[in-house]
Protein backbone atom coordinates (compact mmCIF):
# COMPACT_ATOMS: atom_id res chain seq x y z
CA UNK A 1 0.00 0.00 0.00
CA UNK A 2 1.55 3.46 -0.98
CA UNK A 3 2.50 6.02 1.85
CA UNK A 4 0.13 8.63 1.75
CA UNK A 5 -2.61 5.92 1.28
CA UNK A 6 -2.11 4.36 4.60
CA UNK A 7 -1.38 8.22 6.30
CA UNK A 8 -4.73 8.73 4.86
CA UNK A 9 -6.27 5.85 6.66
CA UNK A 10 -4.60 6.55 9.91
CA UNK A 11 -5.60 10.03 9.62
CA UNK A 12 -9.45 8.53 9.65
CA UNK A 13 -9.00 7.01 13.32
CA UNK A 14 -7.27 10.08 14.24
CA UNK A 15 -10.18 12.17 12.99
CA UNK A 16 -12.82 10.45 14.74
CA UNK A 17 -10.32 11.23 18.38
CA UNK A 18 -10.50 14.88 16.69
CA UNK A 19 -14.12 15.12 16.83
CA UNK A 20 -14.41 13.75 20.81
CA UNK A 21 -11.33 16.02 21.71
CA UNK A 22 -11.72 19.13 20.01
CA UNK A 23 -12.55 22.19 21.29
CA UNK A 24 -13.61 23.51 17.86
CA UNK A 25 -17.51 23.35 15.99
CA UNK A 26 -18.03 20.25 14.63
CA UNK A 27 -18.35 22.02 11.05
CA UNK A 28 -15.07 22.86 11.08
CA UNK A 29 -14.35 19.16 10.63
CA UNK A 30 -15.60 19.20 7.34
CA UNK A 31 -12.44 20.66 5.74
CA UNK A 32 -10.07 18.62 8.34
CA UNK A 33 -11.57 15.57 6.68
CA UNK A 34 -10.39 16.65 3.47
CA UNK A 35 -7.14 17.64 4.62
CA UNK A 36 -6.07 14.19 6.43
CA UNK A 37 -8.28 11.64 4.71
CA UNK A 38 -9.54 12.40 1.20
CA UNK A 39 -6.92 14.75 -0.21
CA UNK A 40 -3.84 12.33 1.00
CA UNK A 41 -5.43 9.14 -0.46
CA UNK A 42 -6.86 11.03 -3.15
CA UNK A 43 -3.52 12.52 -4.46
CA UNK A 44 -1.26 9.50 -3.95
CA UNK A 45 -3.76 7.50 -6.16
CA UNK A 46 -3.06 10.02 -8.83
CA UNK A 47 0.50 10.91 -8.11
CA UNK A 48 2.79 8.47 -6.16
CA UNK A 49 6.16 10.65 -4.88
CA UNK A 50 8.04 9.19 -1.72
CA UNK A 51 9.17 13.34 -1.55
CA UNK A 52 6.08 14.33 -0.87
CA UNK A 53 5.82 12.19 2.18
CA UNK A 54 8.46 14.89 4.08
CA UNK A 55 6.20 17.69 3.41
CA UNK A 56 2.85 16.10 4.12
CA UNK A 57 3.97 14.25 7.96
CA UNK A 58 4.17 17.82 9.40
CA UNK A 59 1.36 19.22 7.29
CA UNK A 60 -1.09 16.47 8.70
CA UNK A 61 0.65 16.84 12.40
CA UNK A 62 0.11 20.50 11.87
CA UNK A 63 -3.41 20.44 10.97
CA UNK A 64 -3.95 18.16 13.71
CA UNK A 65 -2.77 20.41 16.50
CA UNK A 66 -4.43 22.99 15.18
CA UNK A 67 -8.02 21.04 15.57
CA UNK A 68 -6.73 20.13 18.77
CA UNK A 69 -5.80 23.59 20.48
CA UNK A 70 -7.68 26.84 20.94
CA UNK A 71 -7.49 29.33 18.98
CA UNK A 72 -3.67 31.24 19.48
CA UNK A 73 -0.88 32.90 17.46
CA UNK A 74 0.77 29.38 16.80
CA UNK A 75 -2.59 28.50 14.55
CA UNK A 76 -0.71 30.97 11.76
CA UNK A 77 2.69 29.02 11.98
CA UNK A 78 1.11 26.05 11.69
CA UNK A 79 -1.19 26.45 8.95
CA UNK A 80 1.69 27.91 7.14
CA UNK A 81 3.54 24.41 7.15
CA UNK A 82 0.41 23.36 5.73
CA UNK A 83 0.51 26.06 2.86
CA UNK A 84 3.88 25.13 2.13
CA UNK A 85 2.82 21.23 1.74
CA UNK A 86 -0.36 22.33 -0.49
CA UNK A 87 2.55 24.82 -2.91
CA UNK A 88 4.56 21.53 -3.12
CA UNK A 89 1.83 19.22 -4.30
CA UNK A 90 1.09 22.28 -6.86
CA UNK A 91 4.52 22.14 -7.87
CA UNK A 92 3.94 18.19 -9.23
CA UNK A 93 1.00 19.16 -10.84
CA UNK A 94 3.04 21.64 -13.05
CA UNK A 95 5.83 18.87 -13.36
CA UNK A 96 3.40 16.28 -13.81
CA UNK A 97 1.86 18.91 -16.64
CA UNK A 98 5.41 18.79 -18.24
CA UNK A 99 5.64 15.09 -18.50
CA UNK A 100 2.61 14.94 -21.24
CA UNK A 101 1.73 18.56 -21.72
CA UNK A 102 -1.51 19.63 -22.94
CA UNK A 103 -3.22 16.47 -24.16
CA UNK A 104 -5.41 13.88 -22.32
CA UNK A 105 -7.52 16.05 -20.75
CA UNK A 106 -8.58 13.84 -18.01
CA UNK A 107 -4.92 14.41 -16.68
CA UNK A 108 -4.99 17.64 -17.50
CA UNK A 109 -7.90 18.35 -14.69
CA UNK A 110 -5.85 16.41 -12.11
CA UNK A 111 -2.87 18.45 -12.65
CA UNK A 112 -5.25 21.55 -12.97
CA UNK A 113 -6.35 20.03 -9.00
CA UNK A 114 -2.73 19.82 -7.79
CA UNK A 115 -2.36 23.43 -8.48
CA UNK A 116 -5.52 24.32 -6.89
CA UNK A 117 -5.07 22.37 -3.69
CA UNK A 118 -2.56 25.43 -3.42
CA UNK A 119 -5.04 27.93 -3.40
CA UNK A 120 -6.86 26.38 -0.80
CA UNK A 121 -3.50 26.30 1.31
CA UNK A 122 -3.63 29.95 0.76
CA UNK A 123 -7.13 30.79 2.29
CA UNK A 124 -6.48 28.25 5.10
CA UNK A 125 -3.44 29.62 6.05
CA UNK A 126 -5.47 33.57 5.94
CA UNK A 127 -8.40 32.28 7.79
CA UNK A 128 -5.72 30.83 10.79
CA UNK A 129 -3.59 33.88 10.62
CA UNK A 130 -6.26 36.31 10.97
CA UNK A 131 -5.94 38.05 7.43
CA UNK A 132 -8.20 40.76 6.22
CA UNK A 133 -9.39 39.06 2.91
CA UNK A 134 -11.82 41.57 2.73
CA UNK A 135 -14.47 38.92 3.38
CA UNK A 136 -15.60 37.89 6.60
CA UNK A 137 -13.97 35.18 8.75
CA UNK A 138 -16.40 32.16 7.62
CA UNK A 139 -16.72 33.01 3.98
CA UNK A 140 -12.63 32.55 4.14
CA UNK A 141 -12.65 29.52 5.87
CA UNK A 142 -15.86 28.35 3.19
CA UNK A 143 -13.36 29.45 0.31
CA UNK A 144 -10.76 27.10 1.71
CA UNK A 145 -13.10 24.64 1.64
CA UNK A 146 -14.41 25.18 -1.84
CA UNK A 147 -10.23 24.49 -2.98
CA UNK A 148 -10.44 21.51 -1.37
CA UNK A 149 -13.54 19.56 -2.62
CA UNK A 150 -14.69 21.75 -5.73
CA UNK A 151 -10.51 23.13 -6.56
CA UNK A 152 -9.39 19.64 -6.34
CA UNK A 153 -11.26 16.50 -5.51
CA UNK A 154 -13.84 17.06 -7.88
CA UNK A 155 -11.57 17.83 -10.73
CA UNK A 156 -9.51 14.76 -9.90
CA UNK A 157 -12.91 12.72 -9.83
CA UNK A 158 -13.84 14.32 -13.23
CA UNK A 159 -10.67 12.93 -14.50
CA UNK A 160 -10.17 9.57 -13.54
CA UNK A 161 -13.90 9.76 -15.00
CA UNK A 162 -12.46 10.44 -18.67
CA UNK A 163 -9.80 7.94 -17.71
CA UNK A 164 -12.71 5.45 -18.25
CA UNK A 165 -14.49 6.92 -20.85
CA UNK A 166 -14.71 9.91 -22.55
CA UNK A 167 -17.83 10.53 -24.84
CA UNK A 168 -17.86 13.86 -27.20
CA UNK A 169 -19.77 15.76 -23.97
CA UNK A 170 -17.27 15.16 -21.96
CA UNK A 171 -14.92 17.63 -23.95
CA UNK A 172 -17.48 19.99 -22.98
CA UNK A 173 -18.31 19.17 -19.06
CA UNK A 174 -15.10 18.37 -18.09
CA UNK A 175 -13.51 22.19 -19.35
CA UNK A 176 -17.06 23.57 -17.26
CA UNK A 177 -16.06 22.44 -13.91
CA UNK A 178 -12.66 24.16 -14.16
CA UNK A 179 -14.81 27.58 -15.45
CA UNK A 180 -17.05 27.64 -12.54
CA UNK A 181 -14.26 27.08 -10.27
CA UNK A 182 -13.21 30.55 -11.70
CA UNK A 183 -16.54 32.14 -11.94
CA UNK A 184 -17.15 31.34 -8.00
CA UNK A 185 -14.24 32.99 -7.21
CA UNK A 186 -14.89 36.08 -9.47
CA UNK A 187 -18.62 35.46 -8.20
CA UNK A 188 -17.77 36.20 -4.44
CA UNK A 189 -15.29 38.73 -4.86
CA UNK A 190 -16.86 41.14 -7.52
CA UNK A 191 -20.64 40.05 -8.59
CA UNK A 192 -23.95 37.96 -7.00
CA UNK A 193 -24.80 37.79 -11.04
CA UNK A 194 -21.43 35.72 -11.45
CA UNK A 195 -22.33 33.92 -8.77
CA UNK A 196 -25.22 32.77 -9.80
CA UNK A 197 -24.13 31.86 -13.02
CA UNK A 198 -21.21 29.34 -11.76
CA UNK A 199 -23.63 27.65 -9.92
CA UNK A 200 -25.61 27.63 -13.31
CA UNK A 201 -22.25 26.25 -15.02
CA UNK A 202 -21.51 23.78 -12.33
CA UNK A 203 -25.05 22.42 -12.66
CA UNK A 204 -24.53 21.99 -16.62
CA UNK A 205 -21.43 20.16 -15.73
CA UNK A 206 -22.58 17.87 -13.05
CA UNK A 207 -26.08 16.91 -14.59
CA UNK A 208 -24.03 16.18 -17.48
CA UNK A 209 -21.22 14.04 -15.52
CA UNK A 210 -24.37 12.07 -13.93
CA UNK A 211 -25.76 11.44 -17.54
CA UNK A 212 -21.86 9.95 -19.06
CA UNK A 213 -21.64 8.06 -15.47
CA UNK A 214 -24.47 5.89 -16.93
CA UNK A 215 -23.41 6.10 -20.20
CA UNK A 216 -20.36 4.48 -20.04
CA UNK A 217 -18.72 1.41 -19.30
CA UNK A 218 -16.77 0.13 -16.55
CA UNK A 219 -14.54 -2.61 -15.45
CA UNK A 220 -16.36 -3.72 -12.38
CA UNK A 221 -19.98 -3.13 -10.80
CA UNK A 222 -18.24 -1.49 -7.58
CA UNK A 223 -16.39 1.24 -10.20
CA UNK A 224 -19.96 1.85 -11.65
CA UNK A 225 -22.15 2.63 -8.61
CA UNK A 226 -19.62 4.69 -7.02
CA UNK A 227 -18.81 6.64 -10.10
CA UNK A 228 -22.84 7.18 -9.88
CA UNK A 229 -23.11 7.82 -6.47
CA UNK A 230 -20.22 10.63 -6.45
CA UNK A 231 -21.75 13.10 -8.86
CA UNK A 232 -25.31 11.64 -7.60
CA UNK A 233 -24.74 12.88 -4.40
CA UNK A 234 -22.95 16.28 -6.08
CA UNK A 235 -26.25 16.85 -7.77
CA UNK A 236 -28.21 17.08 -4.82
CA UNK A 237 -26.05 19.45 -2.77
CA UNK A 238 -25.70 21.89 -5.76
CA UNK A 239 -29.37 22.52 -6.03
CA UNK A 240 -29.30 23.80 -2.77
CA UNK A 241 -25.82 25.78 -3.46
CA UNK A 242 -28.65 27.80 -6.31
CA UNK A 243 -30.95 28.18 -3.56
CA UNK A 244 -28.41 30.35 -1.95
CA UNK A 245 -26.58 31.96 -5.08
CA UNK A 246 -29.88 32.96 -5.82
CA UNK A 247 -30.51 34.58 -2.43
CA UNK A 248 -27.04 36.15 -2.48
CA UNK A 249 -28.22 37.79 -5.94
CA UNK A 250 -32.27 38.59 -5.43
CA UNK A 251 -31.90 39.53 -1.71
CA UNK A 252 -34.53 36.65 -1.51
CA UNK A 253 -33.23 34.25 1.14
CA UNK A 254 -34.80 30.41 1.19
CA UNK A 255 -31.32 28.75 2.37
CA UNK A 256 -28.73 30.43 5.72
CA UNK A 257 -25.10 30.38 5.30
CA UNK A 258 -25.39 27.93 8.68
CA UNK A 259 -27.55 25.35 6.74
CA UNK A 260 -25.20 25.65 3.82
CA UNK A 261 -22.58 24.51 6.19
CA UNK A 262 -24.39 21.28 7.60
CA UNK A 263 -26.20 20.55 4.62
CA UNK A 264 -24.08 21.02 1.97
CA UNK A 265 -20.81 20.25 4.06
CA UNK A 266 -22.04 16.97 5.20
CA UNK A 267 -23.61 15.90 1.97
CA UNK A 268 -20.22 16.73 -0.05
CA UNK A 269 -18.16 15.29 2.71
CA UNK A 270 -19.87 11.89 3.52
CA UNK A 271 -21.46 11.27 -0.08
CA UNK A 272 -19.70 13.04 -2.90
CA UNK A 273 -16.02 12.99 -1.24
CA UNK A 274 -16.08 9.54 0.28
CA UNK A 275 -17.07 7.85 -2.85
CA UNK A 276 -14.74 9.89 -5.18
CA UNK A 277 -11.84 8.84 -2.75
CA UNK A 278 -12.68 4.79 -3.19
CA UNK A 279 -12.87 5.15 -6.84
CA UNK A 280 -9.50 6.49 -6.60
CA UNK A 281 -8.51 3.78 -5.03
CA UNK A 282 -9.63 1.89 -7.53
CA UNK A 283 -8.24 3.31 -10.41
CA UNK A 284 -5.55 1.39 -12.26
CA UNK A 285 -2.59 3.89 -13.85
CA UNK A 286 -2.26 4.23 -17.66
CA UNK A 287 -0.12 1.97 -19.06
CA UNK A 288 3.38 3.15 -20.20
CA UNK A 289 5.89 2.33 -23.02
CA UNK A 290 9.46 2.34 -23.53
CA UNK A 291 10.65 5.53 -24.25
CA UNK A 292 14.53 5.84 -26.31
CA UNK A 293 16.93 7.62 -23.79
CA UNK A 294 18.92 9.14 -27.07
CA UNK A 295 19.30 12.65 -27.12
CA UNK A 296 21.23 14.24 -29.84
CA UNK A 297 23.74 17.69 -29.58
CA UNK A 298 22.92 20.60 -31.75
CA UNK A 299 23.35 18.93 -35.38
CA UNK A 300 21.43 15.15 -35.73
CA UNK A 301 22.33 14.39 -39.29
CA UNK A 302 23.95 11.56 -40.39
CA UNK A 303 27.01 12.25 -37.98
CA UNK A 304 24.77 11.79 -34.82
CA UNK A 305 24.89 7.74 -36.00
CA UNK A 306 28.76 7.88 -35.77
CA UNK A 307 30.05 5.49 -33.69
CA UNK A 308 26.40 4.15 -32.67
CA UNK A 309 25.90 1.36 -35.09
CA UNK A 310 26.61 -2.34 -34.98
CA UNK A 311 29.21 -2.56 -38.16
CA UNK A 312 28.74 -5.93 -38.73
CA UNK A 313 25.07 -6.21 -38.77
CA UNK A 314 23.45 -7.45 -41.69
CA UNK A 315 20.09 -5.75 -41.24
CA UNK A 316 17.96 -4.44 -44.24
CA UNK A 317 14.74 -3.88 -43.15
CA UNK A 318 12.70 -1.86 -40.03
CA UNK A 319 11.11 -4.93 -38.37
CA UNK A 320 12.71 -8.66 -38.60
CA UNK A 321 9.36 -9.93 -38.98
CA UNK A 322 5.87 -7.89 -39.62
CA UNK A 323 4.28 -11.21 -38.27
CA UNK A 324 4.53 -9.67 -34.94
CA UNK A 325 1.76 -7.40 -35.47
CA UNK A 326 -0.54 -10.30 -36.98
CA UNK A 327 -1.94 -8.68 -39.84
CA UNK A 328 -2.63 -10.17 -43.60
CA UNK A 329 -1.12 -7.54 -45.73
CA UNK A 330 -0.09 -7.49 -49.43
CA UNK A 331 3.05 -9.08 -49.71
CA UNK A 332 5.14 -5.96 -51.05
CA UNK A 333 4.17 -4.27 -47.79
CA UNK A 334 5.58 -7.10 -45.97
CA UNK A 335 8.51 -7.01 -47.84
CA UNK A 336 9.30 -3.57 -47.61
CA UNK A 337 9.07 -3.30 -43.95
CA UNK A 338 11.80 -6.18 -43.49
CA UNK A 339 14.03 -5.57 -46.66
CA UNK A 340 13.86 -2.21 -46.82
CA UNK A 341 17.28 -0.82 -48.12
CA UNK A 342 15.85 -3.30 -51.65
CA UNK A 343 13.39 -0.22 -52.36
CA UNK A 344 13.64 3.15 -53.88
CA UNK A 345 11.59 6.00 -52.17
CA UNK A 346 9.90 9.15 -54.12
CA UNK A 347 8.19 11.51 -52.12
CA UNK A 348 5.90 14.56 -52.71
CA UNK A 349 5.92 17.13 -49.64
CA UNK A 350 2.87 18.89 -49.40
CA UNK A 351 2.48 21.69 -47.01
CA UNK A 352 -1.33 23.18 -46.24
CA UNK A 353 -1.53 26.91 -47.26
CA UNK A 354 -1.81 28.21 -43.58
CA UNK A 355 1.16 26.57 -42.25
CA UNK A 356 3.60 27.57 -44.89
CA UNK A 357 4.81 30.47 -43.07
CA UNK A 358 5.61 28.24 -39.64
CA UNK A 359 7.09 25.36 -42.32
CA UNK A 360 9.36 28.29 -43.91
CA UNK A 361 10.69 29.34 -40.49
CA UNK A 362 11.32 25.93 -39.76
CA UNK A 363 13.22 24.96 -42.52
CA UNK A 364 16.14 28.10 -41.11
CA UNK A 365 16.40 25.51 -38.35
CA UNK A 366 15.77 22.18 -40.19
CA UNK A 367 18.86 22.63 -42.54
CA UNK A 368 21.13 23.23 -39.52
CA UNK A 369 19.93 20.34 -37.66
CA UNK A 370 19.31 18.28 -40.32
CA UNK A 371 16.34 16.62 -38.94
CA UNK A 372 12.77 16.64 -40.21
CA UNK A 373 14.44 18.68 -42.54
CA UNK A 374 11.26 18.61 -45.07
CA UNK A 375 11.44 20.32 -48.43
CA UNK A 376 9.17 23.35 -48.73
CA UNK A 377 8.38 22.74 -52.42
CA UNK A 378 6.01 20.00 -53.61
CA UNK A 379 8.17 18.43 -56.26
CA UNK A 380 9.08 14.55 -56.43
CA UNK A 381 11.98 13.94 -55.76
CA UNK A 382 13.88 10.70 -54.38
CA UNK A 383 15.47 9.98 -50.70
CA UNK A 384 18.06 7.74 -50.52
CA UNK A 385 18.85 5.89 -47.06
CA UNK A 386 20.43 3.40 -45.09
CA UNK A 387 19.17 1.06 -41.97
CA UNK A 388 21.35 0.10 -39.76
CA UNK A 389 20.97 -1.41 -36.34
CA UNK A 390 22.10 0.22 -33.13
CA UNK A 391 23.94 -0.49 -30.62
CA UNK A 392 21.64 -2.35 -28.11
CA UNK A 393 23.33 -0.24 -24.88
CA UNK A 394 22.49 2.92 -25.92
CA UNK A 395 18.55 2.50 -26.13
CA UNK A 396 16.17 0.86 -23.90
CA UNK A 397 14.48 -0.46 -26.02
CA UNK A 398 15.29 -3.85 -28.10
CA UNK A 399 16.24 -4.08 -31.56
CA UNK A 400 16.85 -0.85 -32.75
CA UNK A 401 16.89 0.11 -36.38
CA UNK A 402 18.53 3.76 -37.59
CA UNK A 403 17.12 4.61 -40.56
CA UNK A 404 18.71 7.67 -42.46
CA UNK A 405 16.80 9.26 -45.22
CA UNK A 406 18.54 12.28 -47.11
CA UNK A 407 17.53 14.09 -50.20
CA UNK A 408 20.17 15.43 -52.40
CA UNK A 409 23.12 14.84 -49.81
CA UNK A 410 20.92 16.55 -47.29
CA UNK A 411 20.14 14.49 -44.64
CA UNK A 412 16.06 14.43 -44.30
CA UNK A 413 15.03 12.13 -41.52
CA UNK A 414 16.97 9.90 -38.52
CA UNK A 415 14.09 7.89 -37.51
CA UNK A 416 15.18 5.27 -34.70
CA UNK A 417 12.72 2.25 -34.93
CA UNK A 418 11.64 -0.29 -32.61
CA UNK A 419 8.31 -2.09 -31.28
CA UNK A 420 6.81 -3.00 -28.32
CA UNK A 421 3.83 -4.96 -26.36
CA UNK A 422 1.50 -3.40 -24.20
CA UNK A 423 -2.16 -5.28 -23.18
CA UNK A 424 -1.16 -8.42 -25.67
CA UNK A 425 -0.95 -5.47 -28.42
CA UNK A 426 1.97 -5.20 -30.62
CA UNK A 427 2.92 -0.83 -31.20
CA UNK A 428 5.56 0.47 -33.34
CA UNK A 429 7.85 3.10 -31.64
CA UNK A 430 9.63 5.43 -33.76
CA UNK A 431 12.04 7.90 -32.35
CA UNK A 432 13.35 11.07 -34.19
CA UNK A 433 16.53 12.29 -32.27
CA UNK A 434 16.11 16.45 -31.55
CA UNK A 435 18.55 18.67 -29.69
CA UNK A 436 18.76 17.62 -25.97
CA UNK A 437 15.61 15.92 -26.72
CA UNK A 438 14.16 13.19 -28.47
CA UNK A 439 10.36 12.91 -30.15
CA UNK A 440 9.07 9.77 -29.92
CA UNK A 441 5.82 8.46 -32.14
CA UNK A 442 3.76 5.38 -31.13
CA UNK A 443 1.98 3.94 -34.00
CA UNK A 444 -0.95 1.38 -33.47
CA UNK A 445 -1.13 -1.21 -36.44
CA UNK A 446 -4.38 -1.90 -38.14
CA UNK A 447 -5.75 -3.08 -41.56
CA UNK A 448 -8.32 -1.66 -44.10
CA UNK A 449 -9.06 -4.22 -46.71
CA UNK A 450 -5.51 -4.28 -48.37
CA UNK A 451 -4.12 -1.72 -46.93
CA UNK A 452 -1.95 -0.93 -43.78
CA UNK A 453 -2.90 2.17 -41.29
CA UNK A 454 -0.74 3.58 -39.15
CA UNK A 455 -1.62 6.04 -36.99
CA UNK A 456 -0.48 7.46 -33.26
CA UNK A 457 -4.53 8.20 -32.34
CA UNK A 458 -4.26 5.56 -29.88
CA UNK A 459 -1.35 6.02 -28.08
CA UNK A 460 -0.02 9.53 -29.26
CA UNK A 461 3.49 11.10 -30.01
CA UNK A 462 5.38 12.33 -27.31
CA UNK A 463 8.18 14.73 -26.48
CA UNK A 464 11.18 13.41 -24.09
CA UNK A 465 13.96 16.09 -22.39
CA UNK A 466 15.65 15.09 -19.15
CA UNK A 467 13.32 13.09 -16.99
CA UNK A 468 10.43 14.42 -18.55
CA UNK A 469 8.15 12.54 -21.45
CA UNK A 470 5.07 15.05 -22.95
CA UNK A 471 2.64 14.31 -24.87
CA UNK A 472 2.56 16.83 -28.28
CA UNK A 473 -0.79 18.02 -29.85
CA UNK A 474 0.44 16.18 -32.93
CA UNK A 475 -1.28 13.06 -34.60
CA UNK A 476 0.19 11.22 -37.58
CA UNK A 477 -1.11 8.44 -39.76
CA UNK A 478 0.05 6.60 -42.71
CA UNK A 479 -1.85 4.86 -45.31
CA UNK A 480 0.49 2.12 -47.21
CA UNK A 481 -0.84 0.08 -50.37
CA UNK A 482 0.31 -2.05 -52.99
CA UNK A 483 -0.35 -1.22 -56.64
CA UNK A 484 1.36 -4.38 -58.05
CA UNK A 485 3.67 -6.96 -56.71
CA UNK A 486 6.77 -4.82 -56.03
CA UNK A 487 5.45 -1.71 -56.18
CA UNK A 488 3.79 0.66 -53.20
CA UNK A 489 2.34 3.86 -52.60
CA UNK A 490 1.73 5.80 -48.66
CA UNK A 491 0.62 8.94 -47.89
CA UNK A 492 1.55 10.22 -44.48
CA UNK A 493 -0.74 12.69 -42.63
CA UNK A 494 0.27 15.21 -39.44
CA UNK A 495 -2.36 17.10 -37.78
CA UNK A 496 -1.25 19.92 -35.15
CA UNK A 497 -4.26 20.82 -32.80
CA UNK A 498 -6.89 18.72 -35.17
CA UNK A 499 -5.73 20.96 -37.94
CA UNK A 500 -4.34 19.41 -40.73
CA UNK A 501 -0.39 20.46 -42.17
CA UNK A 502 1.37 18.36 -43.93
CA UNK A 503 0.52 15.45 -46.23
CA UNK A 504 3.57 13.18 -48.10
CA UNK A 505 2.93 11.28 -50.82
CA UNK A 506 5.53 8.27 -51.21
CA UNK A 507 6.28 6.05 -54.59
CA UNK A 508 7.86 2.69 -53.46
CA UNK A 509 9.30 -0.12 -56.24
CA UNK A 510 11.82 -2.90 -55.58
CA UNK A 511 15.27 -1.94 -57.08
Amino acid sequence: MKILHKLGLINLVVLGIIAILSPHEWHFLILTAAQLVFVPIVLNAVHESRRLVWFAIPAFLAVILIQLTPSSVWHSLLAGVYLVYTITVALMGVRRFLHRGFTHLEEFLIDLAMVSLAVGGMWFFAYEAGINTGFSPVITWLTAIHFHYAGFLLPVFVGLLGRVGKPKLYYWLAPATMIALALVALGITFSTTLELLSVLVYIFAIYGLIGISFYIKYLSNSQKWLFRLTFMALGVSIMFSLLYAYGNWSGNYTITIEFMIKFHGLTNALLFAGAGTLVAILQKPRPSFPVSKLRSGMTVGEQFLHGKTVTNSTVSGLVDDMGVYKLNIAPTIQDFYENTTDYRLWSSVKWKPWFKPFAALYKIISRKTQQINLPLSSHKVEMNGDVSLLNPELDSRERVRAWTRKIEGDTTFVALYSEHTDGGKTYMNIALPLPGSTMIGVLNLTQREERLILSSQKVGIYLAFKEYVMKLPLQEQFEVWETKPGHLQAEHRMWIFGLPFLDIHYNIERR
